[in-house]
């Protein structure tokens, strides 16, 4: 561990590299990257840097957003077979061939999707954003692409618009059950639930607080801070990196369920096989696709 470390360090400074890491990676990935975020704050942050190299410990939509964001950059993902299955569970082909038929409807994607699927929507959302965003379209008719838990959340926050849902959904996330939050609160009912708008609609109704992965790591900071407990309904990567901050007062609900396998795929020998050269995937974008997913960044950050 200490010698990859080193080795990541002294690579990072002959490349002018940096190492981008979401909270969903293991906590020694966290702790050998210099930039760590949620999906696309990540990807913004690694965009705004100077650096040449972007190396991404992440899945392969998050190192897309980076060379949306900045296509002068190299972005290396670490792990070519990490991949979200979500961001794949509808094709672009379909998409264009809904917005024949109904041209009144305003496309939002969520960004775990792929480029491709950037490129065809109206804007892009995260789950911090997407309230706000779809509430400030002129549109009453809206297709939420492709997470139906997250636009189910959505329409109950926003009523006065009729949400279409395709039936996406974060395997890992939709795994989490109202019985298995029933059962967490009682063994701890003095803790509170956070949970991810990416879980279903029953479980989501049991929690205290609901909200992206960045909120609900203010939540823990916030709670805990305070001697409070706090039962977390996400992937467990931000338990694994906050628990020994505070030790006794996180409780990860369904720790097999909620473990992404795709977010697990990095390693610190694989990062370090990236940067040697002998590892990774440079991502490379059609100019013009990445052009027109670019255009649903840049709305989602103006109306955002």
């Amino acid at each position: 561990m200490n010698m990859n470390v080193e080795k990541v360090a002294m690579l990072k400074a002959a490349q002018n590299a940096v190492v981008a890491a979401h909270t969903y990676q293991s906590p020694d990935i966290q702790f050998m990257a210099d930039i760590l975020g949620d999906s696309f704050a990540l990807a913004q942050k690694a965009a705004e840097t100077d650096a040449e190299t972007v190396y991404m410990c992440g899945v392969r939509f998050m190192a897309e957003g980076v060379k949306i964001l900045a296509p002068q950059k190299r972005v290396i993902l670490v792990e070519p077979s990490a991949d979200c299955p979500m961001a794949r569970q509808i094709s672009p082909e379909s998409v264009v061939e809904f917005r024949k038929k109904h041209p009144e409807y305003a496309v939002v994607a969520y960004i775990n999707t792929t480029a491709e699927l950037k490129a065809v929507a109206d804007v892009c959302v995260t789950s911090s954003s997407a309230v706000k965003i779809v509430r400030s379209l002129p549109e009453r008719d809206i297709l939420f692409i492709p997470d139906k838990n997250l636009g189910d959340y959505v329409s109950r926050q926003v009523p006065e618009k009729r949400i279409l849902t395709w039936e996406g959904y974060c395997p890992v996330h939709h795994g989490v059950t109202a019985a298995a939050v029933i059962a967490a609160k009682s063994e701890y009912p003095a803790a509170k639930v956070v949970i991810h708008p990416e879980c279903p609609p029953e479980a989501v109704a049991l929690a205290d607080m609901t909200g992206s992965t960045a909120a609900i790591i203010e939540y823990i900071k916030e709670t805990c801070a305070a001697g409070g407990e706090v039962i977390v309904a996400t992937e467990r990567g931000v338990v694994d990196r906050y628990s020994p901050d505070y030790p006794g007062l996180l409780h990860q609900l369904d720790a097999d369920i909620l473990t992404c396998p795709d977010m697990k795929r990095t390693t610190a020998d694989s990062l370090l096989a990236a940067m040697e050269g002998h590892g990774g995937e440079e991502i490379i974008l059609e100019p013009a696709r990445a052009d027109a997913a670019r255009n649903s960044l840049v709305r989602m950050i103006e109306l955002g």
